[in-house]
């Protein structure tokens, strides 16, 4: 399967001139801590020792779910539409937060059940009018699960062909931590009550509700030794969209900003189908959901933030961003103690 998605493979043997540069900057060792760790990583994605951020693009990625016919979400399944309709006109937490933070915001309707009029900010990637309810028949056929994933690597390829290098993705869909807590459970082989959350703003007896009826789909359907086929049975059009996204980011040698439970799904997906995609993610921040933490732990991944955020749409991703663009200007502009004259002190390691 990996042979199908070709992702190259960082060149870890210009670490050490990485590090030697950041450890030449006018500063103790190590002392700008996590920045440079995500510098080193922002080098080796782009092959270079003066990396640059290039048209960052923020993609929000909707489609609804036929599971919320279950009771597995409180709100009312047309926020998703309306939702996609803020966005679009730049509202909502990801329009202010990605023009605060200066990333290009793109909403994709994956998967929608609603006909919105053209808007030069939608892209129209609808395979369906949202997925089926997986607690009856699976969520996606195989081909149209296949759709969505191959739609997300064909928009990523535009933005990539037209100079970005670096993007973003965020979602939005009432119901979709069901389809996240669902595959997170099968790829992460974790009991199904421990996946779950509030969501929305489940109460207990509401998520026990949703563990219930993810634990009897899961039952019905049973678990494939296929992620893709897992994926069709249990995901959504926008956590495949995302997932085949990331593939395609990777392959391209961009950076990939995560956002929290919904997005990591997708990149848990992505990573069971080629591992090296994780090279090119930034975990943005981790969430409040239970899940999340575990599905970070589960990759030996770190989030760069812990802010409390449980909203999705991208907003971690956008707020990153600004960090990210602190990491790359360490490591591309600071002065170095021969260019700032000062003592040089990189031989002085503090011992841990």
């Amino acid at each position: 399967m990996n042979s199908q998605f070709e992702i190259p493979a960082l060149n870890t043997e210009l670490s050490s001139q990485i590090q030697h540069k950041l450890d030449n900057k006018a500063k103790p060792v190590g002392s700008l801590g996590r920045l440079e760790s995500l510098a080193l990583q922002v080098g080796l994605i782009q092959n270079t020792l003066t990396p640059q951020l290039k048209n960052p693009i923020m993609l929000t990625i909707a489609a609804d779910h036929g599971i919320t016919a279950e009771g597995v979400s409180p709100c009312p399944v047309e926020i998703t539409w309306q939702q996609v309709n803020n966005f679009l006109q730049g509202g909502g937490g990801i329009g202010l937060l990605s023009r605060i933070y200066g990333m290009d915001l793109w909403v994709v309707d994956a998967g929608v059940n609603h006909c919105f009029e053209a808007h030069p900010r939608l892209i129209d990637a609808k395979v369906a009018s949202g997925s089926e309810n997986f607690l009856h028949k699976p969520a996606m056929s195989p081909e149209n699960c296949m759709k969505a994933f191959n739609n997300g690597r064909q928009i990523v390829r535009r933005f990539f062909e037209a100079g970005s290098n670096v993007i973003g993705f965020g979602e939005m869909g009432i119901g979709n931590t069901t389809p996240a807590s669902a595959l997170m459970s099968i790829i992460c082989g974790l009991p199904v009550d421990e996946c779950v959350g509030p969501g929305a703003g489940l109460n207990s007896d509401g998520v026990k509700h949703k563990a219930k009826v993810i634990q009897s789909a899961i039952e019905k359907h049973g678990i494939s030794e296929s992620v893709f086929e897992n994926l069709a049975r249990f995901g959504g059009y926008e956590i495949a969209t995302i997932a085949g996204g990331m593939i395609e980011a990777a392959s391209c040698r961009m950076l990939i900003l995560v956002d929290g439970f919904i997005t990591t799904s997708a990149a848990l997906v992505a990573k069971h189908i080629s591992p090296r995609v994780l090279d090119y993610c930034v975990f943005s921040h981790e969430s409040d959901e239970q899940g999340h933490q575990k599905m970070l732990r589960h990759m030996n991944a770190s989030a760069v933030l812990k802010l409390g955020l449980r909203l999705g749409e991208g907003t971690g991703s956008a707020i990153v961003y600004s960090v990210l663009k602190g990491a790359v200007a360490v490591l591309s502009e600071m002065t170095s103690f021969e260019e700032a004259k000062v003592i040089n002190t990189s031989h002085i390691r503090i011992e841990k």
